[in-house]
């Protein structure tokens, strides 16, 4: 029993180190790493960035020589591949590790377990599975996009009571409270892109940026814009320090497509039909490496990629404020269902109160006819 107390105790440790890069890595796992001998922390690491040192790789170098016959805790189970950095379970039979905790295997299914079998190979004592349902969550994103190449999406939103994005007559500043709003920054760093419409874009004209007290990475821009009405002086193609994305048709104007280009606009037809393939866009994401989007939109794109099957998570927040107005923006606006059964549901909800509002975090059941 102590050494499963100690062995959850290292592992909260890795785990914690590795959530602060959450965001950082791209389309690379967050790993946090502990070494320990005869119940002392010797090394600690976390991969901090892609093509950075790996977690393995930092903690080993803290411990020094005091890594024979010693036990390392990892987040995620060690890589026995080259990639841009040597492979980490090789590195750990080189420096003599005895023992390795692993929370959880490598989803993907083309090297899920290898990275153990190496270290079982070398004689080195294995365990798999601590705080594994933790370990999980921490890379939701990298699970999701190894096995599908698809981004993850967030969908992230702030409305009334009655699920009012705005007044009827466009007014939504503001919905939510100083405490929510500043919360939203830390997402946006935690997502390599944030999705709007363009109807959003020409009425709010928002800057899309991450504003935090410490150092943040910008995420990129994705306007979903099948008429590309998007001008060339919006704020998210001037000021967004990122290169914006422009998911557009076959139908949309070559001459504007020259012009934003002009600001190092990326534009993507997705689709000859009057609105912009979702399933061509997700695809195109995924291939160059997009691996995380935080969804801004209206209710016109939040219903559309909910009922594509694309919304991998939602984050509400709702404001205590009543509106009512038959006009007024719904946080979804699509065919609705027409039997309660039929209803898209969330599962592992979380409830929190933050500041004046109210978070509600959850992940979309996905029936076979809602996909």
């Amino acid at each position: 029993m102590i050494e499963v107390i100690n062995d959850e105790y290292y592992m909260d440790l890795a785990i914690s180190m590795a959530s602060k890069a959450i965001g950082q890595t791209g389309i690379n796992p967050v790993v946090g790493c502990v070494i320990t001998m005869d119940g002392s922390i010797v090394g600690m690491g976390a991969h901090l960035q892609r093509g950075e040192a790996h977690a393995e790789v930092q903690a080993v170098k803290m411990a020094g020589e005091r890594t024979i016959g010693a036990t390392a805790y990892v987040t995620l189970e060690p890589c026995s591949h080259f990639g841009k950095t040597p492979p980490c379970a090789n590195l750990l039979i080189e420096r003599g590790i005895s023992r390795v905790v692993v929370a959880a295997l490598d989803p993907n299914p083309l090297v899920a377990g290898s990275g153990i079998k190496v270290l079982q190979q070398a004689g080195i004592e294995v365990k798999v599975g601590v705080l594994e349902a933790r370990a999980k969550k921490l890379n939701e994103i990298f699970n999701h996009y190894i096995t599908t190449k698809r981004p993850f999406v967030t969908l992230k939103s702030a409305s009334t009571l009655d699920g009012r994005l705005a007044t009827k007559t466009g007014s939504s500043q503001w919905i939510s409270g100083a405490t929510a709003r500043a919360e939203v920054h830390t997402l946006r760093h935690q997502h390599q892109a944030i999705m709007i419409g363009v109807n959003t874009l020409l009425q709010d004209d928002p800057s899309l940026t991450t504003r935090l007290e410490v150092e943040a990475k910008q995420p990129i821009p994705i306007i979903v814009d099948a008429k590309l009405r998007t001008p060339a002086s919006a704020k998210v193609i001037q000021h967004s320090g990122q290169r914006a994305i422009v998911l557009t048709t076959e139908a949309a104007s070559r001459d504007h497509e020259q012009q934003l280009q002009q600001y190092g606009v990326t534009v993507v037809r997705c689709g000859a039909g009057e609105q912009v393939d979702l399933h061509a866009a997700m695809q195109w994401l995924g291939e160059h490496e997009i691996s995380s989007i935080l969804l801004e939109g209206g209710g016109k794109l939040n219903g559309a990629m909910l009922q594509a099957g694309f919304v991998n998570k939602l984050v509400l927040y709702y404001g205590m404020k009543i509106v009512g107005g038959a006009d007024s923006p719904a946080l979804f606006d699509m065919a609705g269902v027409e039997l309660m059964q039929d209803a898209y549901t969330l599962e592992e909800v979380e409830v929190a109160q933050v500041g004046e509002d109210i978070r509600i975090i959850g992940y979309p059941r996905y029936s076979s006819s809602q996909q």
